[in-house]
């Protein structure tokens, strides 16, 4: 029998963990921010995918679920010391495949004509949720980029990503028969 491998490896105690390659970095390090930011937002997927019905959807943000961990082990690879491994390169095809659909659920959407507020259904609400921490781990890459070489794959997976999210949101809304909520200057 196969000894089961324990969660905790006390090797993070002191602050420190280790990145693709085995430099070890503090765990508030730049490039631990934008991967972690990334993790934060695949986990907050997860919760939007157990409101969303439409197999379509849903199969479609599995598939982000998994392009994610790409994201991240990309992220966690410093290029400097380590090449990436083939299992961490966002493929412009996956860029693409992300335009393709937007421009599909927005083709099915009524034209926009002022800002829409982040509400509606609770399923539009967790894609608002889920859009603004994809923002945010957009900002964490960045930041990385100020220091680090970052994939310019990556920078665009993400940025198209919050932008799909956004469109989605307002595709469950529809769905849902709420109408939008839109900004009202004051």
């Amino acid at each position: 029998m196969t000894k089961k491998s324990n969660v905790y490896t006390r090797t993070g105690d002191k602050g420190m963990t280790s990145l693709i390659g085995g430099i070890r970095v503090p765990k508030n390090h730049a490039r631990l921010e934008a991967y972690g930011t990334v993790d934060e937002l695949n986990s907050q997927i997860g919760v939007l995918m157990s409101y969303v019905d439409d197999e379509h959807d849903y199969n479609f943000l599995l598939g982000i679920q998994n392009m994610l961990f790409v994201v991240g082990s990309n992220l966690a690879t410093d290029t400097s010391v380590r090449q990436l491994s083939q299992g961490s390169v966002v493929a412009p095809e996956k860029v693409m495949e992300m335009e393709k659909e937007i421009d599909e659920l927005d083709a099915s959407l009524p034209p926009l004509k002022a800002f829409v507020l982040p509400s509606g259904c609770r399923a539009a609400a967790v894609a608002h949720v889920c859009r603004t921490v994809c923002r945010r781990a957009e900002r964490r890459i960045l930041s990385l980029r100020d220091t680090c070489e970052v994939d310019e794959q990556v920078m665009l997976y993400v940025n198209r990503l919050s932008d799909y999210l956004f469109v989605l949101a307002r595709k469950l809304n529809v769905l849902a028969g709420n109408s939008e909520i839109f900004w009202k200057r004051t």
